[in-house]
């Protein structure tokens, strides 16, 4: 039986009234473009001068979109979705840092939630992005191909045993890794050491998983040649499936620069490659493990349509779906309602170092058509079939 994505009552049954109209209240904010804007602008400048906006931020958006602080309050979060069958992607959200100390710290934060998530049920998946453990401009080099001096090879090759030591860790403790994309323009190293990753740990079974961002016009051919490059090397692939995360950022810089931009030229462009490379997972199911990343019904609804043509079972251990905590929660609880494998790609970190993830967030609901309204919309028809009830 298909997911009915418009049944309201199953997709918020694990929310109060009171946190359904705080929902309403940040989405409708967020769905003006001028108010995100100043929003961004002030919180950038508030902590900037250290004025005490913790509180407010974590008790508005961080709450939305975060599972909490700490890793305990993280679990407490995904406590809570295992029981309506929703499983977690924990994450621990600090980026942006550009330090040998700082990148050297994340390791073992990253080691404690892949030991914890391995004592849970629902945890069968951690995120992680190269740039948590790498300086963007040695991967912006590297990217150009530019030759590195001694200095920065050595550099280099820390980044290289970093994610070894993640990925040895996820293996022996049974987690799946997931390697998020980053900007073009330093993806290219991003997806060399997740190839690496794959071809060393993805062996026996998928442990490590690359990201490909079909808001790219180049990407379902790079998904194809990264399959037949995985069948080569005797390895599974683990593809995670998303639209994209920075496709203002790509146009301007493309722009800028006087380059041809990377992204499609199209929303419809986006979806005709996203559906391909779902149907193309779907039709090699036994050499990659799929990860339907998105927040399109449409999508998730033509994925299980060819799962039923192609007799393969709703919760088949080679495909999950998934959506952001806070965002399209009638897929994902409905999903988990017909009993596919579903998980909450889950946030977790200090309130300023997750600031870049939810600054995204917020110009994601601004920018993506129609996003903010139909959770609004959704929400206000739940408010109202439980005034009526």
């Amino acid at each position: 039986m298909l997911p009915q994505f418009n049944d309201t009552e199953i997709a918020f049954k694990h929310q109060s009234n009171h946190s359904l109209k705080q929902a309403h209240f940040l989405f409708s904010a967020m769905g003006n473009p001028l108010v995100t804007k100043l929003g961004i602008a002030a919180t950038q400048w508030a902590f900037k001068l250290q004025l005490p906006i913790q509180s407010l931020i974590k008790s508005t958006i961080f709450k939305q979109f975060c599972g909490g602080e700490t890793m305990q309050e993280a679990a407490t979060t995904a406590h809570m979705l295992h029981q309506y069958g929703v499983g977690v992607i924990l994450d621990y959200g600090v980026e942006g840092k550009d330090s040998e100390t700082s990148f050297d710290a994340a390791v073992p934060e990253f080691m404690k939630a892949i030991e914890y998530a391995a004592t849970q049920p629902n945890i069968p998946f951690i995120s992680a992005k190269i740039t948590g453990f790498a300086r963007f401009a040695l991967l912006e080099k590297i990217n150009n191909k530019e030759v590195l001096n001694e200095e920065e090879n050595a550099e280099w090759q820390r980044i290289i045993l970093r994610l070894h030591q993640l990925c040895q860790h996820a293996k022996a403790n049974n987690i799946m890794l997931l390697i998020d994309a980053e900007e073009s323009w330093i993806q290219q190293p991003v997806d060399d050491i997740t190839d690496l990753m794959m071809a060393t740990y993805n062996t026996e079974k998928v442990v490590i998983f690359n990201t490909f961002q079909l808001y790219r016009h180049d990407r379902l051919a790079f998904l194809k040649t990264s399959h037949q490059k995985a069948l080569v090397g005797n390895y599974l692939l683990g593809a995670k499936l998303v639209r994209g995360a920075y496709m203002e950022k790509e146009r301007a810089r493309a722009l800028s620069l006087g380059y041809p931009s990377p992204i499609q030229e199209s929303k419809e462009a986006s979806d005709l490659d996203y559906n391909a490379a779902v149907n193309y997972c779907l039709d090699h199911i036994n050499s990659i493990i799929v990860f339907i990343g998105t927040h399109n019904e449409n999508s998730c609804l033509l994925a299980a349509e060819k799962m039923q043509q192609l007799n393969i079972a709703s919760n088949h251990p080679h495909i999950y779906f998934s959506q952001l905590y806070g965002m399209s929660d009638n897929i994902s609880f409905n999903l988990a309602n017909g009993h596919y494998n579903i998980s909450k790609y889950l946030p977790y970190g200090p309130v300023k170092d997750v600031i870049p993830y939810l600054m995204r967030r917020a110009q994601e609901n601004t920018s993506v058509a129609g996003q903010t309204g139909r959770e609004l919309s959704l929400i206000k028809t739940e408010l109202k079939r439980r005034k009526l009830s």
